[in-house]
């Protein structure tokens, strides 16, 4: 059996925000298992984890380039907002996006591949502009998106100038139709991407795991309300399918006008646009996702030196 340590429950109470006695309870209850304590607490209705799951620690920018039938967005990290701001990281990102594009979009190849500014690697260049800037920087995450026929249209959120921001979009439509149209549709879809951040483009393309997390956590609350299995199995059903709405793209309902579904606002171009339109593909990158940095209290820090 897992030792239950301090250290384990610090970790879950900054991952739940729950209370330290709820979490050593659900950490015992799984034998140690972050992941399904974090289960455990939802399905009491301790914790709202998964609305936290997300946080933004890592600092820079998010850097994007549109050619017609394909777009890239990458990220490149740096440790403070101050550098992200400077003029020669922000070219650096433009610059790299640019590279990236000529690329398969991997992380591998694109630092791998030539940087014309400099005639060396866009990995050697980074390490060249760290030596110069004095802060490190990493070129974190990628995504490249293609259509043989149609577009693949952009949106940057909190832009920091051309093509730079803090959050980029990139949607894939597949069609003959008029450029003109997909571009307006797509950029609204994609607008719709970076507010809702769904999970796929089709419920059915939700992953199996998430899908099968979620509806454990919804047989447990509906356990807790005494209902007969014959009950409870409609209630999770009904609930599961709120769930596929509320996170699979052409389901939700669109931020432009929440009185249709994103699925329905797409066939409604399909008139203007001549042609059948289709969703193929979506990249949504938030800067710094998923990376997390230790919160300075600094008024407890200069209270310390005082004290010293």
């Amino acid at each position: 059996m897992t030792a239950i340590t301090a250290e384990l429950v610090k970790t879950l109470r900054e991952k739940s925000g729950a209370g330290m006695m709820d979490c050593k309870r659900a950490l015992t209850e799984t034998d140690g298992d972050i992941e399904a304590a974090i289960d455990w607490l939802r399905a009491k209705g301790i914790s709202k984890a998964d609305k936290k799951s997300g946080r933004t620690a890592a600092e820079g920018l998010i850097g994007i380039v549109s050619a017609g039938t394909k777009a890239v967005a990458i990220e490149l990290n740096s440790e403070t907002d101050f550098v992200a701001r400077n003029e020669a990281f922000q070219e650096l990102v433009r610059g790299i996006a640019n590279v990236a594009i000529g690329t398969d979009g991997t992380v591998e190849a694109i630092s791998k591949a030539n940087y014309p500014a400099t005639g060396k690697s866009v990995d050697e260049s980074v390490k060249d502009a760290i030596a110069t800037i004095g802060e490190n920087m990493t070129l974190r995450r990628s995504a490249l998106l293609h259509v043989e026929h149609g577009v693949v249209a952009t949106y940057i959120h909190n832009a920091a100038g051309d093509g730079i921001g803090k959050l980029g979009v990139l949607v894939a439509l597949k069609s003959v139709g008029d450029k003109e149209v997909l571009n307006s549709i797509g950029r609204q879809v994609a607008m719709h991407i970076a507010a809702t951040n769904p999970l796929a483009i089709r419920a059915d393309e939700v992953d199996a795991g998430v899908a099968e997390r979620e509806r454990n956590v919804f047989i447990e609350q509906s356990r807790a309300s005494g209902k007969p299995d014959n009950i409870i199995e409609k209630m999770v059903e009904g609930r599961m399918r709120k769930f596929f709405e509320e996170v699979a793209l052409l389901s939700q309902a669109f931020v432009m006008n929440p009185e249709i579904t994103v699925g329905q606002a797409v066939k409604d171009a399909e008139k203007l646009a001549g042609a059948a339109i289709e969703v193929t593909g979506m990249a949504r990158l938030l800067l710094g996702e998923g990376v997390e940095k230790e919160e300075t209290d600094f008024a407890a820090e200069v209270a310390a030196v005082a004290k010293k």
